[in-house]
């Protein structure tokens, strides 16, 4: 029998973040005592699995971690709030990429360095095509290209709903986009030769097949466009935010969640209709600004 459950795969970056609330980030040569620390998985595409299966999807990610004790602990984290992990750099002993992270805790705002994805190239695993098959929506967030094309390519033969974490522009980007349906993008997405506006942007999207857009601006409202001139805004809920670390990557798990509820069991690239769209960025940005309430990106999951 089918799950009830919508099915999530995800593709993307993992990395081990170590988050340090602080009065304000240091100056050079300068050390400070944190207030609090959390260690969790991160990276856009594992933060958006985590969110799918808070949210009551199963979820399953496609990443590289490896075998070194950074990289089990990354994956213990997301394992134990039920994410399925596909780790296809096992065999490496190297570390993976660890993200540093200074949250100041009077603005919520953060300060990051990590190595991303660098340092590892992922075949497709052989079970792709029925991990695919399995699931109501894909989601990318650009990291991983290689991997990210060919789980495009399975996923646009398989009819399954797509959709794209456009955080910044990366090298790759235009060959992925023919095969999204769905794209949500920060402020800092940025094609080259498009004016730095939120319409050149929507167009740009437009013009390389993706049907349903939008942009993400903080706390500003989030502007979307679909086909036939459809479009609008989205309010972004108030909050007092003690962190944004992870809010764009919660949106993109809520939204996933909200479509691939609604799609459940259908033909999911056809059924997103104007309303339905902007309701699951409602829904999206309510989860996002509730993430940005607490520190950390776990506090607000054990909050509700």
């Amino acid at each position: 029998m089918a799950s009830e459950r919508p099915v999530g795969l995800f593709v993307g970056l993992c990395t081990l973040d170590v988050i340090q609330l602080v009065d304000r980030v240091p100056a050079s040569d300068e050390k400070l005592t944190a207030r609090e620390q959390v260690v969790a998985a991160g990276g856009p595409a594992a933060n958006a699995s985590a969110a799918f299966g808070h949210l009551g999807g199963r979820a399953g990610l496609l990443t590289a971690v490896g075998s070194h004790p950074l990289g089990l602990a990354a994956t213990a984290d997301l394992e134990a709030l039920g994410v399925t992990v596909t780790d296809l750099a096992a065999d490496s002993a190297e570390p993976p990429a660890v993200s540093s992270i200074l949250v100041t805790a009077s603005s919520g705002e953060r300060a990051v360095a990590s190595t991303n994805a660098t340092g590892h190239r992922l075949a497709p695993p052989r079970e792709l095509d029925a991990l695919v098959a399995a699931s109501d929506v894909v989601e990318f967030d650009g990291h991983h290209m290689e991997l990210a094309l060919a789980t495009a390519h399975a996923a646009r033969a398989a009819g399954r709903l797509t959709l794209l974490d456009a955080g910044s522009w990366k090298d790759g980007t235009p060959d992925l986009l023919p095969y999204i349906d769905v794209a949500v993008c920060s402020a800092d997405f940025h094609p080259p030769g498009v004016a730095d506006s939120v319409t050149d942007t929507l167009e740009f999207l437009r013009e390389h097949g993706v049907t349903w857009r939008a942009v993400s601006r903080g706390g500003r409202p989030l502007v979307w466009a679909g086909p036939d001139g459809a479009g609008g805004t989205v309010e972004v809920p108030a909050v007092r935010v003690a962190d944004t670390l992870g809010a764009g990557d919660f949106l993109h798990g809520a939204l996933a969640h909200h479509l691939a509820s609604r799609t459940h069991h259908r033909a999911a690239r056809d059924s997103l209709t104007p309303e339905g769209f902007a309701e699951a960025l409602r829904g999206a940005t309510a989860v996002a600004s509730r993430a940005c309430a607490s520190f950390g990106t776990r506090a607000w999951m054990r909050e509700g």
